[in-house]
C-alpha cells in the first residue's frame, strides 16, 4: 500500500494539469485527427488516455486507480461504488464518468451507460472512448442508425481507430437487411 501511495504522490507531483482541461490535448487531438498510420495514432491515443486519467487531487487519483484495479479484477460492483464516489467528489472528471459508463455497459444497463456517456461528452466532446462506447451501446440495443452516427463522429476525432470502419460496414449491412 505504501508503494502505491508513493507512486501516486510522484505521479500527482509530476503532472500539473488534470484530465480533459489539460492544454496538451489540443495538439494531441490535432495529431490524432491527421494521423493515418494506425500504430502512430494508437501511440497518440495512449498519451491522450494518460492525460485523461490524471487529476491534481491525490484522493481523486487514488480513487481512479482503485476503480481501474477493481475493473481489472472483474469486481464491477466495487468499481461502480468507487466511481460513484469519485463522480460525487469530482463531477467535472470526465474519465470517471467514462469508466462508470463502461461498467454500466458491461452490466447491460444501457440507459445508465448512455447517460454517463453524454456527461463525458459534455465535458470532453472529443472523448473517442465515449464515442466508441456510445456506438457499442447503440449496437447492443439494435439502434443501428444511431450506432452508425456515433461511429462516423468517432472517425472525425480518431480516423485511424481500429475496428471503427468495420463496425460501420457491418452496421450498413444490418441496416440494409432490416430495411429490405
Amino acid at each position: 500500500m505504501r508503494k502505491i501511495l508513493i507512486a501516486l504522490l510522484i505521479f500527482a507531483c509530476s503532472h500539473v494539469f488534470a484530465d480533459q482541461e489539460d492544454p496538451r490535448l489540443e495538439d494531441l487531438f490535432d495529431s490524432l485527427k491527421s494521423e493515418n498510420d494506425m500504430f502512430q495514432a494508437a501511440g497518440i491515443a495512449e498519451r491522450i488516455w494518460q492525460i485523461w486519467l490524471e487529476h491534481e487531487d491525490l484522493q481523486a487519483s487514488g480513487l481512479m486507480l482503485r476503480g481501474i484495479q477493481q475493473m481489472n479484477a472483474n469486481d464491477l460492483y466495487g468499481a461502480l461504488e468507487t466511481f460513484d464516489r469519485l463522480i460525487a467528489q469530482k463531477p467535472d472528471f470526465a474519465e470517471a464518468w467514462n469508466k462508470r459508463a463502461t461498467i454500466y455497459w458491461v452490466m447491460g444497463n444501457y440507459d445508465a451507460s448512455l447517460k454517463d456517456i453524454e456527461d463525458v461528452l459534455k465535458l470532453e466532446p472529443f472523448h473517442f472512448g465515449a464515442l466508441s462506447g456510445r456506438g457499442l451501446v447503440y449496437m447492443d440495443r439494435g439502434d443501428y442508425f444511431l450506432a452508425r452516427g456515433s461511429f462516423l463522429t468517432l472517425l472525425e476525432v480518431y480516423p485511424a481507430m481500429p475496428g471503427v470502419k468495420e463496425n460501420i460496414l457491418m452496421l450498413d449491412q444490418l441496416i440494409r437487411n432490416n430495411v429490405i
